[in-house]
């Protein structure tokens, strides 16, 4: 179990910072390193392990795609 508290946070960026957060996501996939970014104030480091998929999700008007990154402490 992690010491760290549980957390879930959604934070829009403008697109501008959007953009460069997904360039440097590509470019540290594409190298084989680990990526970090910070989130509302929290240093993340993302393994190469983790898993990432897409999810599309519709509700009436509404549509959303998340791009997700998915890892375990184990």
């Amino acid at each position: 179990m992690s010491d760290k508290p549980e957390r879930d946070i959604e934070k829009g960026y403008p697109l501008p910072e959007f953009i460069a957060k997904l360039r440097r996501l590509a470019d540290d996939l594409e190298n084989g390193e680990q990526f970090e970014i910070q989130i509302a104030g929290e240093r993340i480091y993302v393994p190469v392990r983790a898993q990432y998929n897409i999810e599309h999700e519709r509700e009436g008007d509404v549509e959303e795609i998340e791009f997700q990154i998915k890892w375990s402490h184990k």
